[in-house]
C-alpha cells in the first residue's frame, strides 16, 4: 500500500486537511462499510438468535486479539471498553484505595484520567510532567503512578516504563494519545488504556484496557461479560483473564467497524506519522510559537485559540483548541500528506 492508496481510504481527506485524530480519527470507507453491513443485517434479520450472538462473540474475540497484538500482549490481558476513561475507572475502582494511599500524576493529564483518580478516594499528588518531579513525589504511601504516555496538551512523551522500573510502583498508563500513533509495547506496564476512536480511527465508544495481572485487580464494576456462572445472591465465577473487566455491551456494528479499522493501517504507519509530524514542525516553526513535543501532536500558542480554529476551519483545515491552555493542537497521522500541512501553513 502506498501513501496515496492509504490516504484514499478516508473520503473526508478529499475535502479537508483533517488534523484532529487526537480527538477523533478520520473514518475509513471500509470501516463505514463494515458498520453499515452489520446494521443492515440487524435491520433485516433482527438482533436475536444463535447466529447473531455467535457473530457478536466472534467480533469481541477478534477485537480483543487485534488490540493485544497492537501493543504486544496476548488477548487474555485485554478488556474491551468504551473509552480510556472506562479503563481508568475500572482500574481505580478495583484497586480499593483509601485516604491513606497516594497516587502520583501530572498537572497536564486529561480529566478522563484525573476524574477517576479523584473518585478513587486516594490522595492525588500532582506534579510537573517531568521524570525528576515524578520520582521525587513517590513516598512509601504511593500506591500508583497514573500518567499519560503522551501528554494530550503538547505531545510530549513520558518514559512510563522507566518510571515503573525506577520506582517499583504499579503504573496506570493513559494511552489515548500514544496507541496507534507511535509504537507502544505494554510489556512491563501494569495497566494501559486504549482509545478506539482516536489514532485507531475506529467507531465512537470503543477501546481497550490492558491488565498485566487480572488476578490482582478486583472486579469492582461487573457486567454480564464478567462472569461464567453466578448465584442468586450475585456472587459469580469471574471470566478468564481481563475479559472479566469488560464493562458491558458494545454495539455489534461498532465491533465490526473496530475490527476492520484495526486491519487497515500499513506497516509503515508509525514511520510515516513521525515523518509528517517533523515536517509539520518545520513548516510551522517560522509562523507560530511552537511547544516542544516528541509524538504526533504539534501544539502552538495563540492569542485567541477558538477564533483561530474557526478561521482555519473556514480554510478547510481541521485542528482544535485546548480550553484553558492557550494552545492550538495539530494531529499528524499516517494518512497526513504534504498538501495538508501546506494548507495549514498557508491558512496561518
Amino acid at each position: 500500500m502506498t501513501p496515496e492508496d492509504a490516504r484514499a481510504l478516508f473520503p473526508v481527506l478529499e475535502r479537508l486537511a483533517y488534523l484532529n485524530a487526537g480527538t477523533f480519527g478520520p473514518i475509513a470507507q471500509p470501516t463505514a462499510d463494515a458498520i453499515r453491513a452489520q446494521l443492515d443485517t440487524e435491520l433485516e434479520q433482527g438482533r436475536f438468535g444463535k447466529e447473531y450472538f455467535e457473530r457478536m462473540l466472534e467480533l469481541r474475540a477478534n477485537a480483543r486479539t487485534a488490540l493485544g497484538s497492537l501493543v504486544g500482549v496476548p488477548d487474555e490481558h485485554v478488556s474491551l471498553t468504551g473509552s480510556t476513561t472506562d479503563g481508568c475507572n475500572i482500574v481505580l475502582a478495583g484497586l480499593d484505595l483509601g485516604p491513606e494511599d497516594e497516587i502520583v500524576t501530572t498537572r497536564e493529564e486529561h480529566f478522563g484520567l484525573l476524574g477517576p483518580l479523584h473518585a478513587s478516594g486516594a490522595r492525588v499528588v500532582v506534579v510537573d510532567p517531568e521524570p525528576e518531579a515524578i520520582l521525587a513525589a513517590v513516598t512509601p504511601r504511593t500506591r500508583l503512578l497514573a500518567l499519560s504516555q503522551v501528554l494530550w496538551t503538547t505531545g510530549r512523551a513520558l518514559p512510563v516504563r522507566e518510571l515503573r522500573e525506577q520506582t517499583g510502583v504499579p503504573i496506570l498508563v493513559d494511552g489515548a494519545q500514544s496507541v496507534g500513533a507511535i509504537p507502544v509495547d505494554a510489556g512491563g506496564l501494569d495497566f494501559l488504556t486504549i482509545s478506539g476512536q482516536k489514532w485507531l480511527c475506529g467507531p465512537d465508544a470503543t477501546g481497550g484496557l490492558v491488565v498485566a495481572d487480572p488476578e490482582r485487580l478486583r472486579v469492582a464494576r461487573p457486567s454480564y461479560f464478567s462472569q461464567t456462572a453466578y448465584e442468586e445472591s450475585g456472587s459469580f465465577e469471574p471470566a478468564d483473564g481481563a475479559a472479566r473487566f469488560d464493562p458491558g455491551w458494545i454495539a455489534t456494528a461498532s465491533l465490526a467497524g473496530l475490527v476492520t479499522a484495526l486491519e487497515l493501517p500499513p506497516e509503515w504507519r508509525f514511520e510515516r506519522a513521525a515523518e509528517q509530524t517533523g515536517r509539520c514542525r518545520q513548516l510551522l516553526a517560522a509562523l507560530v510559537d511552537l511547544v516542544d513535543g516528541e509524538a504526533t501532536l504539534v501544539a502552538f500558542r495563540a492569542e485567541d485559540p477558538p477564533d483561530l480554529v474557526a478561521t482555519l476551519f473556514a480554510a478547510g483545515v481541521v485542528v482544535r483548541d485546548l480550553p484553558g491552555t492557550g494552545l492550538v493542537r495539530v494531529s499528524c497521522g499516517w494518512w497526513t500528506n504534504d498538501d495538508d500541512l501546506h494548507r495549514l501553513a498557508a491558512a496561518l
